[in-house]
């Protein structure tokens, strides 16, 4: 346990836990959802990589930003992003984020920094970094991360938004969440560096790797990258080595190109456990504190679930809304 662990408030770590409890029950029961035929859709599940986005996002303010990927229920939460809101968009409500017109790869919270969760590989990335740009040009030390994965370290989108973040030093962090798989494709297949944050040397900004399972390497270590952003002193990319415990969307067979005992492992090293062993050894946290915060997520999640279900659906007027065009009365009759 580090000094910075110690250091410490119990307040700060109930937040830790409650936010990763709070994401791994909400992908369980959107994916029991679906699997028992309610019609949500399908989605690509966070479960197992709850360690990245709270550790992250714990050093973060609401007028920060945040730029998500296509698996980005748990960046949402960690940003502050309400479940009630998220799970009535899942259900294509009126009452979601996005009104029940974007669904799972769209949800977004403008008034907390979440600038949306976005269905291209690499299509996040520029819009964090245009956040960035806004706070340099309006010379405010607000700070943007880009989460995404191991597969878009190979689109351009990557490499010239690092680029440009470099040249303007930019107030940035590019979060890779490496889970080790491009849907079904190993990284060691199609990274040739050893790990992702090697490609930092190329833009001479800082390359961290860090354990994406331990929510406190990922703490330490994004508090130092946006510490340094918001200072001034520039982006850095930062790896974290995680797993997701699913495939790669609902319906997936990750058993067809993932291994057993490799899974197995990865499930011993879960962040929520791993969180639960070393606050309890440490004496910094109590059995009772962290039971209370598993009933509350209980409760808060399956208080989503009756909103979602209970609210209306969008009227068809609702189409020719949040539009770039502006159609004439008559196009609505």
């Amino acid at each position: 346990m580090t000094l910075e662990i110690a250091s410490m408030s119990k307040t700060e770590l109930l937040w830790l836990y409650e936010r990763m409890a709070l994401i791994r029950n909400f992908e369980e029961t959107f994916k029991h959802l679906v699997e028992t035929g309610r019609p949500l859709g399908s989605g690509h599940l966070y479960a197992g990589q709850e360690a990245v986005a709270v550790g992250v996002c714990a050093h973060l303010r609401s007028n920060d930003y945040i730029a998500s990927t296509h698996r980005g229920h748990g960046h949402c939460i960690a940003k502050g992003v309400e479940p009630r809101l998220m799970m009535a968009e899942l259900y294509g409500k009126v009452t979601g984020a996005c009104k029940g017109k974007g669904g799972s790869m769209h949800i977004t919270g403008f008034s907390v920094g979440m600038l949306g969760v976005n269905p291209i590989v690499g299509g996040g990335i520029p819009h964090a970094v245009g956040a960035a740009l806004t706070a340099k040009v309006k010379k405010t030390d607000n700070v943007a991360v880009a989460f995404f994965g191991d597969g878009a370290t190979n689109q351009g989108t990557f490499h010239e938004s690092v680029n440009l973040a470099a040249v303007w030093r930019l107030p940035v962090v590019f979060v890779c969440e490496n889970n080790m798989y491009a849907e079904s494709t190993p990284s060691e297949y199609s990274i040739p560096v050893e790990n992702v944050a090697d490609r930092a040397s190329a833009y001479n900004i800082p390359g961290v790797v860090v354990d994406g399972m331990d929510v406190f390497a990922v703490y330490e270590a994004a508090g130092e990258a946006i510490a340094r952003a918001r200072s001034g002193g520039g982006p850095t990319l930062l790896e974290c080595k995680t797993y997701r415990y699913y495939g790669h969307f609902l319906g997936d067979q990750p058993e067809r190109y993932r291994r057993k005992e490799e899974e197995e492992a990865w499930h011993r090293r879960d962040p929520l456990l791993s969180f639960r062993r070393i606050v309890l050894e440490s004496e910094l946290l109590r059995e009772q504190d962290l039971e209370d915060v598993v009933q509350k997520v209980q409760k808060t999640v399956q208080e989503a679930v009756h909103f979602a279900e209970e609210s209306p659906l969008p009227d068809p007027e609702e189409l020719y809304k949040d539009v770039y065009v502006q159609y004439p009365a008559e196009a609505l009759r």
